[in-house]
């Protein structure tokens, strides 16, 4: 048992990766404690949360909605704060270790980025972040001294792979997907696609916007962009492979043609567990492998015409600068504008592509400009939008 337990801010705490943290805090044995929980609309959920396990801080991240609640049932204990700016605040707290980042989409960039300012841990599960600012993000770790520790099952296993040899010996990274319900369909099919059709995954259990991003297979293409940073290997050395079962969860091929991959059942759980306990590993509540059972392990090449959003993110790690940040931003436009009902399913990677194509690069952005073409981005997606 430690001396102290490791003070863990959660935030985005009552979606699905924050859900799984706390169950991987709450039987941690005491090694691990959850100081700070957000969320931003399910306030209900939250104060459920905090009763259980009793934060020092409570965040409310959309002030509007929080203003409106009735937080009669919140523990005194409890300090309630309102709106994002609590969440910088927070995140840059002395009293907290580990920030576990599972805030979607470009909303969670401020709070990582004081977080590291603050040369804190981040687990990293809001894969948005690196996708939008890698560059600035590796420059802020190199100057403060803080570290990324990636949640993302696939990052999660390359992390773990990589430790088998030295990055010179590093021939590719190959990341797994599961192909999400619609790696079979025709294109006819496709262009029937409802959102309820969408939002059946048939291996992960996710939040909408990552539910739909798979099905699009977006999700890979920011994961090679997220992969191009986290890892400093070039676009052109990762690639990616269809896996159904989703039990290698990604593999890493060294220079003498050894792969190595990192196998478990699909369960959030173990990569998030490995970040927050990093580097230790100890027993914990994620599904195992049951090797007295038969299995059987499938992997195929995608099919880039049914998945172009492939090709937007190996394009974006190639050329760094603003373009992974334009790519996300009208990805989360057109994904909103999909579940809305206002695009079609086959709309969105040719929306996010035309975004791409029409904004005017810089290699170089600052933080500053990159949020200002992230606003660009989702305006750009309007027109797209059915009338």
């Amino acid at each position: 048992m430690p001396e102290r337990a490791k003070r863990i801010a959660v935030f985005g705490s009552t979606g699905s990766i924050g859900r799984s943290a706390l169950e991987v805090i709450a039987a941690s044995g005491g090694r691990l404690k959850a100081v700070a929980l957000s969320a931003h609309s399910r306030l209900e959920d939250l104060v459920e949360q905090a009763r259980r396990f009793r934060p020092k801080w409570v965040i409310a991240a959309n002030a509007k909605a929080a203003d409106a609640f009735d937080w009669k049932g919140l523990p005194k204990s409890c300090e309630l704060l309102k709106g994002p700016a609590a969440l910088v605040s927070v995140a840059g707290e002395k009293d907290v270790d580990v920030l576990l980042a599972g805030i979607v989409g470009s909303a969670g960039l401020e709070s990582t980025w004081a977080a590291l300012e603050s040369k804190k841990t981040v687990a990293l599960a809001n894969k948005e972040t690196l996708v939008m600012a890698g560059g600035l993000i590796g420059e802020l770790v190199r100057r403060t001294g803080g570290q990324i520790l990636p949640v993302d099952s696939e990052h999660s296993a390359l992390f773990q792979a990589l430790k088998a040899g030295r990055a010179s010996e590093v021939a590719r990274l190959i990341l797994t997907a599961s192909g999400g319900p619609f790696k079979d369909l025709s294109p006819a099919d496709l262009q029937r696609v409802t959102v309820a059709e969408a939002l059946a995954h048939p291996t992960w259990t996710m939040g909408p916007k990552i539910t739909i991003d798979s099905a699009t297979m977006m999700n890979k293409a920011l994961e090679i962009i997220e992969a191009r940073w986290l890892f400093g290997v070039e676009g052109e050395r990762i690639s990616v492979v269809l896996h159904p079962q989703s039990i290698v969860h990604s593999l890493v091929e060294f220079v003498d043609g050894s792969v190595l991959a990192q196998m478990s059942p699909p369960d959030m759980r173990l990569p998030i567990q490995y970040a927050l306990e990093y580097p230790d590993r100890a027993p914990g509540v994620a599904e195992r492998l049951d090797w007295s059972r038969a299995m059987r392990l499938d992997f195929e090449p995608p099919d880039r015409d049914r998945f172009p959003a492939i090709a937007l993110g190996e394009q974006c790690a190639r050329a760094g600068g603003t373009s992974g940040a334009v790519l996300n931003a009208a990805n989360e436009a057109a994904v909103a504008a999909f579940l809305d009902g206002d695009l079609h399913f086959t709309e969105i990677v040719p929306a996010c592509r035309s975004v791409l194509s029409a904004h005017n690069f810089e290699p170089n952005p600052s933080l500053e400009r990159l949020l200002q073409l992230d606003r660009w981005a989702r305006q750009e997606i309007s027109r797209w939008v059915c009338v």
